[in-house]
């Protein structure tokens, strides 16, 4: 299979998942959308940072893993493929979240994993100011996201900035979204969706 695959990157509450689906109908594109409600170490995580931390990036990692592997073993009747993550985003998460020790053994694991995945043909990365994403976690309303800070979405926002251009793929396409409403205004949805079709 050799679907063109597009990957749509982001802090938390930057509108990855809302885009990536909003795209995928438009383009009749299989979607691959992240697999993190079900995840029991989550909410823990933001009450207890320091002692979920380890237990939660191994679990994403080894469900995006997972996820990946299956997806792209399998047939599809689409135009492209379209992911609201990219898998070396378990490697940024985690420089965030685990001590030097932890983040030793977790990136000799990750380096066996990365090898043995499809690289995105586009990677758009949503360059969300952290209060605009806060925005959006709060209008969303999950449950488990209540604990958020806006110091932990910050660090993020940084890691981003620093890491993205250093993901596996073959375009790059960054778009400031801080003032844009691409959910619920069809006018900034199109001029993303166009800045996107003009990498393709």
């Amino acid at each position: 299979m050799n679907l063109p695959y597009i990957v749509i990157e982001g802090n938390i509450g930057a509108g990855k998942t809302s885009l990536a689906t909003k795209l995928a109908t438009d383009w009749n594109g299989h979607l691959i959308p992240e697999e993190f409600a079900d995840n029991s170490f989550l909410k823990n995580f933001y009450k207890e940072p320091e002692r979920y931390a380890f237990a939660l990036e191994m679990s994403f990692l080894a469900t995006r893993y997972k996820q990946l592997s299956d997806e792209f073993n399998k047939m599809y009747d689409k135009n492209l493929i379209i992911s609201d993550y990219h898998i070396e985003k378990s490697l940024l998460f985690a420089s965030v979240n685990l001590p030097k020790d932890e983040l030793k053994l977790y990136k000799s694991l990750f380096s066996i994993i990365k090898p043995m995945l499809k690289k995105p043909d586009l990677l758009v990365y949503l360059d969300n100011s952290p209060a605009h994403s806060m925005s959006n976690i709060r209008a969303r309303n999950r449950d488990f996201e209540q604990e958020i800070s806006a110091d932990y979405l910050q660090s993020l926002h940084e890691s981003y900035h620093n890491k993205v251009t250093f993901f596996s793929y073959n375009k790059l396409l960054t778009i400031n979204t801080s003032r844009l409403d691409f959910v619920n205004k069809i006018d900034d949805y199109e001029r993303v969706k166009a800045s996107i079709m003009n990498e393709l």
